[in-house]
């Protein structure tokens, strides 16, 4: 464990940054129709490796004509060094992309270098696709061949293309549980996928069916390595990545939970930016992210647009790296510190990012990924309030600039997506939360966890009392699941997936409810 402290000033950014140390390729040369991948050698080798595959493959970032195609070697994923067990030399990796799942009609591919600097992990943005296009991938090294993923991309600019079936989810402890939740969404095969966060969890572990390696709360480039990899060799996890791309965002878990930008949770932790440099080494190496993503030293860029033709614009937040620190010693409660108008969840930079993409949108829904709780959520029974510091009730003056954002910019459509709290909730957004005859402003729809919490159960304890005391708030599950939306250019329609238990593999999923919102008409409709 580091035991010096440093700041930000002093950290140097040429120990930590990515930049240059991850195989990266931008593509966009058509081959042959057919062309057949080869057997290429590795680059100074003349022993041929095992199945390097074992961490699956992924997409991520469409846009309407190109998309990220990600894999990482490893021949023995949880080895120690976090380096996979693979020799510390060179790999050629290649890829193609093809119109169909037998990969008979191919329109790309190319070759791009692994090697040990990022772990083995490769990033290809393949361009020159067309848009609003199914297509499918694979990569292949020496005479090693990965399955088979499907990708798409966004329809053209000012067009709606077909529906889109998105689905989102949140908050995976390996250690907590099994990943079926993952599983039975990529049974639907939704065309999107958004993880808001909570990817992996870095603490030690607990009580679940599973147990996390390394065992021990993760410090170092190593453990954040090793401990990915051992989310990436769930067969679950695997089939959801392969089935559509993804769009990811990070909450705290990924680092150290409750973190608030350069402040450990608690304060006072001596290395936590070379733990957080890092940390964010490690995410960047393991999810399907453009360049532009690329860490540098303790910053790394992830809030980013996607846009999905005129159907949707996804505005993707990152409330983690720029917040004020929680007030109020980060307890829930009536805080007059929460009130602070000089404190903001998203940094100044990010919210004029945010407020301008919403003056300038021309999609029919306006959709806001991030992570924590944005609604109003008052704990306290009768007429005194206590709130989580933790989520957009400590930061109440950033969540009015939003919400007056929405009416300014005539934000017809607004729907936030949010993670973390490990549970299901559907949340009516008012002008004024003090007042429930308030309009409702747009909507805000919130995933549960895929294991966080362990099994669940429907109706949560102090459940009733939140909805008595937060009108607005229509539902409330402690289950675990996901949750599946259809978005056309007249409504979008949320089904909140639960299923009834993790601690064992294998369960069903079932719709514990779904609501409807009409365009034009913010506010929830139970169906």
């Amino acid at each position: 464990m580091p035991v010096t402290p440093i700041t930000r000033r002093t950290l140097l950014v040429a120990a930590t940054t990515v930049a240059g140390a991850t195989a990266v390729a931008a593509a966009g040369t058509a081959p042959a129709a057919g062309s057949p991948l080869t057997d290429a050698t590795a680059a100074g080798s003349s022993q041929p490796l095992a199945e390097p595959f074992t961490l699956g493959i992924a997409s991520g970032d469409p846009d309407y004509q190109s998309v990220v195609l990600w894999t990482r070697l490893a021949l023995d994923p949880l080895a120690a060094d976090g380096m996979g067990g693979m020799p510390s030399r060179r790999y050629q990796v290649q890829w193609q992309v093809a119109l169909d799942p037998g990969m008979r009609r191919v329109v790309r591919a190319g070759v791009v270098s692994a090697g040990p600097e990022s772990a083995h992990a490769v990033h290809v943005e393949v361009r020159g696709l067309l848009p609003g296009r199914e297509y499918y991938y694979r990569f292949r090294c020496e005479r090693h061949v990965s399955e088979i993923g499907r990708t798409l991309t966004t329809p053209l600019p000012g067009t709606y293309g077909s529906p889109l079936h998105m689905a989102f989810v949140s908050c995976s402890n390996y250690a907590g549980g099994y990943f079926t939740a993952y599983r039975r969404m990529a049974e639907e095969h939704p065309s999107l996928v958004l993880h808001l966060g909570d990817y992996i969890y870095e603490g030690a572990g607990g009580t679940g069916p599973r147990t996390h390696s390394p065992a021990k709360e993760i410090w170092t480039l190593a453990d954040y390595r090793v401990r990915h990899a051992q989310y990436r060799t769930d067969p679950d996890l695997q089939a959801a990545h392969a089935v559509a791309p993804w769009v990811v965002v990070w909450d705290d878990h990924e680092l150290e939970n409750n973190y608030a930008d350069e402040i450990p949770s608690p304060a006072g932790q001596a290395g936590f930016l070379e733990r957080r440099a890092a940390a964010y080494r490690a995410y960047y190496e393991m999810m399907p992210l453009r360049r532009s993503s690329i860490p540098s030293g303790i910053d790394m860029q992830i809030y980013r647009r996607i846009q999905w033709g005129r159907l949707a614009s996804f505005h993707m937040l990152d409330t983690r790296q720029y917040r004020s620190d929680q007030a109020c010693n980060d307890t829930a409660s009536d805080c007059p510190a929460a009130l602070d108008p000089a404190r903001s969840i998203t940094g100044a930079e990010q919210e004029k990012w945010l407020l301008d993409g919403l003056g300038r949108s021309s999609a029919t829904w306006d959709v806001l990924g991030q992570q924590v709780f944005f609604g109003a959520r008052d704990f306290t029974a009768g007429p005194a309030v206590s709130y989580s510091m933790d989520a957009w009730d400590g930061y109440a003056a950033s969540r009015q600039r939003i919400l007056d954002g929405f009416q300014q910019r005539n934000v017809t459509n607004p729907v936030v997506l949010t993670g973390d709290v490990h549970r299901h909730y559907a949340n009516n957004l008012l002008a004024d939360f003090r007042n429930p005859d308030s309009r409702p402003l747009g909507v805000e729809l919130v995933t549960t966890s895929i294991t966080s919490g362990g099994d669940g159960q429907d109706f949560p304890t102090g459940g009733q009392l939140l909805l008595d005391e937060n009108p607005h708030i229509k539902l409330v599950n402690n289950q675990r699941g996901y949750v599946s939306t259809h978005l056309t250019r007249d409504s979008l329609r949320a089904d909140f997936k639960v299923i009834p238990y993790v601690s064992t593999p294998g369960a069903p999923v079932s719709t514990r409810a779904s609501f409807t919102v009409e365009a034009g008409n913010p506010g929830l409709n139970l169906t």
